[in-house]
């Protein structure tokens, strides 16, 4: 490929930032190789997560999202990216419900002013269809530590699959923990064969927990739509919280209802477009990035 350049978009949803690249007219490659280019905060864009918007396969769908995490693998979900797709879709269609398809399935989303509402699906709790290596019939507290047996530092995380796999686990205090160095040991850890988003969630009342992530394949992330989709979920099966709760992330707040009529995750958060750019064709002329 050869000639214009290739032009994207930098959006963010509480500082959970993306660069995003309609591919929809065009055929574009993206190797891992030039996913960590762009990613790259110094010599490239710089961004969580690069997504693409492609033609949908399935016909109720209005586009498709392919999500690439910084490291340059493929993931199958992106709460916060989805809300930034609902906009843009929402913008160009001229209608607020949009259907965005992604690896993990259809998302329906709904547009209201500044805020995009997405509905995330039913989430997978058994111990399987997380995955886990290992059984566990109780997904709401699994055998996992770190730290001295008679004092481990975190135990007993609760594991949900949101679209991606996720370990949440309940301390007392946030600032007491450092997960830029728990977060790649668990993120890691044999009993995961996907590898995990991890949180430490900290409950201040029963309508309002403070989140911390760390994400797979892009570290800590000021915000993460699924990981607080997860927390929302397991907080309600630990009996912290009735349904809704109010998930503060370090980048703002994603109000997240676990609906009991259909058991749908329901989030609701803001999108913010910061500005536009272009890479080069180059870029994408051959296999080496």
């Amino acid at each position: 490929m050869s000639g214009d350049a290739v032009s994207y978009l930098k959006m963010n949803g509480l500082g959970n930032d993306f660069v995003v690249i309609d591919a929809r007219k065009r055929a574009l490659t993206f190797t891992d190789d030039r996913v960590r280019w762009i990613a790259d905060r110094e010599q490239g864009v710089g961004c969580d997560q690069l997504i693409i918007m492609e033609v949908p396969k399935d016909e109720e769908a209005d586009i498709y999202m392919r999500i690439y995490n910084a490291e340059g693998g493929e993931v199958d979900a992106c709460g916060n990216a989805t809300r930034c797709i609902g906009h843009l879709m929402a913008e160009e269609l001229g209608r607020p419900n949009v259907v965005i398809e992604t690896n993990a399935g259809l998302l329906r989303s709904v547009k209201d002013g500044d805020q995009v509402t997405v509905d995330m699906g039913v989430p997978r709790l058994q111990w399987q269809l997380i995955p886990l290596a290992e059984q566990f019939e109780d997904t709401t507290g699994i055998e996992l530590q770190i730290g001295p047996i008679d004092a481990p530092v975190l135990h007993t995380p609760s594991v949900v699959n949101v679209g991606n796999p996720h370990a949440i686990f309940w301390v007392d205090d946030l600032d007491a923990h450092d997960l830029s160095l728990a977060g790649p040991l668990l993120e890691n850890h044999p009993i995961f064969p996907e590898r995990a988003n991890i949180s430490l969630a900290q409950v201040i009342s029963e309508d309002h927990i403070k989140v911390r992530v760390w994400e797979r394949g892009a570290g800590l992330t000021q915000a993460c739509g699924t990981a607080a989709c997860a927390v929302g979920v397991a907080a309600v099966r630990k009996g912290f919280v009735e349904g809704e709760v109010d998930v503060e992330l370090p980048g703002g707040i994603l109000k997240i209802e676990w609906r009991d009529s259909d058991k749908h995750i329901m989030m609701t958060g803001p999108y913010e477009i910061e500005g536009e750019g272009e890479l080069p064709a180059d870029l994408f002329e051959s296999d080496a990035a």
